[in-house]
């Protein structure tokens, strides 16, 4: 169970989660070593150790996760044939926790993957979603590498369920300012209130809604408006010239799904680290202008 911890004087909370620490380092879960003998080729010989690459989230390992809870294609339950699959976090943070395992491709993420296939998480992340949301506060979130906070190579998000009396300190949709682009149903925007370089908003265009108010009609364009914002940071992450370039730091991002009404989704590129002085004051120092950074996205080359 998780244990949650209140600060009495600011409302904000803690999560106590030691079973965090059994997760598997992003070097052990990306690099062929010695591991764990494919379950379906019998017990070897003891004097002949088997060496293999195991990502429990790659095709034909199904049965190294716990059982999965849905999928998008075809197959049975915990075997081959699916797109996109959800199972519950071995190591979770909440009492509700779920990956979801965005493709069948250990290296392509969202930004790569063709827009079919993103289409298909988005419509994951609505069914998930309207699933869990009479159930508490639903976090949909991704963590794409390892100075990002994720622990296995392969891209997955994940989905918790926050109880309803624990105070979120989650951003309110911000205001419209800095558009970088729009379709049909959402604007992509850098608000002036931007934390982090190059940091990127979605919002939908209408008011009042919640993420699983989401219509089939707009499940598409949001897929298209994700996908070329995350193409867009990375373009900017690619450019030598650019102010926030930094060769020895591999490209890696966070986004987020805001939990209630005005729902939107943050992109928090991970160009630069927190120091001390974010830390100790609890205010963030952006080294872009938010001003710049909408005309710069706007006019990348995708």
């Amino acid at each position: 169970m998780a244990k949650y911890v209140p600060d009495v004087k600011t409302q904000r909370w803690v999560v106590i989660a030691p079973s965090r620490t059994k997760r598997p380092t992003f070097a052990e879960a990306s690099s062929s070593a010695e591991a764990s003998v494919d379950r379906s080729a019998g017990k070897p010989d003891d004097a002949t150790p088997v060496k293999t690459h195991v990502c429990p989230f790659c095709p034909g390992n199904e049965s190294v996760t716990p059982p999965e809870v849905f999928r998008i294609g075809e197959g049975v339950k915990d075997g081959p044939g699916w797109l996109v699959r959800v199972v519950p976090n071995l190591y979770p943070i909440t009492d509700i926790h779920e990956v979801i395992i965005h493709s069948t491709d250990d290296q392509k993420d969202l930004e790569d993957l063709p827009l079919d296939q993103v289409v298909r998480v988005m419509e994951t992340y609505r069914q998930r979603y309207r699933t869990h949301q009479d159930t508490g506060q639903v976090m949909i979130f991704c963590n794409h590498g390892l100075h990002a906070g994720a622990s296995l190579n392969h891209p997955h998000s994940q989905l918790v369920v926050v109880p309803r009396q624990i105070n979120l300190d989650t951003l309110s949709r911000e205001p419209l300012a800095n558009v970088v682009e729009e379709n049909t149903y959402y604007r992509t925007y850098c608000p002036d209130f931007s934390q982090w370089p190059y940091e990127v908003w979605i919002a939908p265009k209408g008011v009042g809604t919640k993420f699983g108010d989401l219509t089939d009609e707009e499940v598409p364009d949001l897929a298209e408006v994700l996908q070329k914002a995350l193409r867009r940071v990375r373009a900017v992450y690619d450019d030598p010239a650019s102010v926030i370039h930094h060769a020895e730091m591999p490209f890696g991002y966070n986004f987020y799904m805001y939990h209630g009404v005005n729902w939107y989704i943050r992109i928090i590129p991970r160009f630069i680290h927190r120091a001390g002085f974010e830390l100790g004051t609890g205010l963030n120092v952006n080294v872009v202008d938010p001003v710049s950074a909408s005309e710069i996205l706007k006019h990348v080359a995708l």
